[in-house]
């Protein structure tokens, strides 16, 4: 794979990890909103409105690369990768239970901390399935940016008593989220990531719904679809999944999840600036350690 390729692919993955960065301040500014019912947001609502709407956009972007290219200009996909994506589908509607369900019990800047814990899920993952111990760099990449998370998130000072359901949420949907990088990266190469995005997301609704028919004790709140439900879908579920898609194959998981680490400062600064969290100078530092990995990995990577 060409040096060229694989630094679209940092680029992509980096955007998409942006994206996903933005994505808790936002739920957490919906859960504060009150319906026209006088009900906070749920969960299930917000989760239930991201796909919906998220499945509305890629339907549409799958139509007009349709019709741009030309059906029969178009790998379609076959029922054997249609099933297989819609299974790993289901990783992605529980990263989004998962982690919307931690941020209600823990702040932000914690739920963010836990949920890169990607970073070592991914490349131990990397080197279970591909039997390829990882080089010293990434090994030392990997160190320093679970170092800087601990300072980005104020981990080290925190003292504040965190609630365990919000701990175990947050580890279950880095675990979730390392699930889908994975499919990223393995299923369905061969046909366009909208496609693919499309078919995991169909399987992720399903396991949205069921926990939707399972946790919503009031009656569903449509407000939510064009308060918060649009912009959430884009950040949540449109945005993310195509560029990580389209990244992770040129990249690898283990690149892919320390270029994924940009999603920590950009969270850190949208909770920060929307949600007045402070964010201390040692916060920075860790960003700033951060982002000193990712170069690093970089340089080191174009270098072979």
């Amino acid at each position: 794979m060409s040096n060229n390729n694989v630094l679209k692919g940092v680029f992509l993955v980096g955007l998409g990890a942006t994206s996903y960065g933005m994505l808790a301040t936002f739920v957490k500014l919906a859960y504060s909103d009150v319906s026209s019912q006088g009900l906070h947001y749920t969960p299930a609502e917000v989760i239930t409105a991201q796909f919906v709407i998220g499945i509305m956009i890629v339907l549409g972007i799958n139509a007009f690369q349709k019709n741009r290219k030309g059906a029969k200009n178009i790998v379609k996909a076959s029922s054997m990768d249609i099933k297989k994506l819609m299974l790993v589908g289901t990783s992605t509607g529980l990263t989004s239970i998962f982690y919307y369900l931690a941020v209600k019990f823990i702040p932000v800047s914690i739920g963010i901390v836990l949920l890169m814990q990607t970073v070592w899920m991914g490349v131990v993952l990397e080197m279970i399935l591909e039997k390829k111990y990882p080089s010293k760099i990434k090994i030392i990449a990997v160190l320093i940016v679970l170092f800087g998370t601990a300072l980005a998130t104020n981990l080290f000072n925190n003292t504040i008593e965190l609630d365990w359901r919000g701990i175990v949420l947050g580890l279950l949907a880095a675990a979730s989220f390392t699930t889908t990088m994975f499919a990223a990266n393995k299923v369905a190469l061969n046909i366009s990531s909208a496609q693919r995005s499309l078919y995991m997301l169909l399987g992720g609704i399903v396991v949205v719904f069921i926990f939707a028919i399972i946790t919503q004790k009031t009656p569903f709140n449509f407000d939510i679809f064009y308060k918060w439900g649009i912009i959430i879908a884009l950040f949540g579920t449109v945005i993310p999944p195509i560029l990580l898609n389209a990244g992770f194959p040129l990249t690898g998981i283990g690149l892919g999840s320390i270029v994924s680490a940009l999603e920590l400062p950009v969270s850190v600064m949208m909770a920060f600036v929307f949600l007045n969290e402070s964010v201390v100078f040692s916060q920075w530092i860790g960003i700033s350690l951060i982002i000193l990995a990712i170069i690093m990995m970089n340089l080191k990577f174009k270098k072979y």
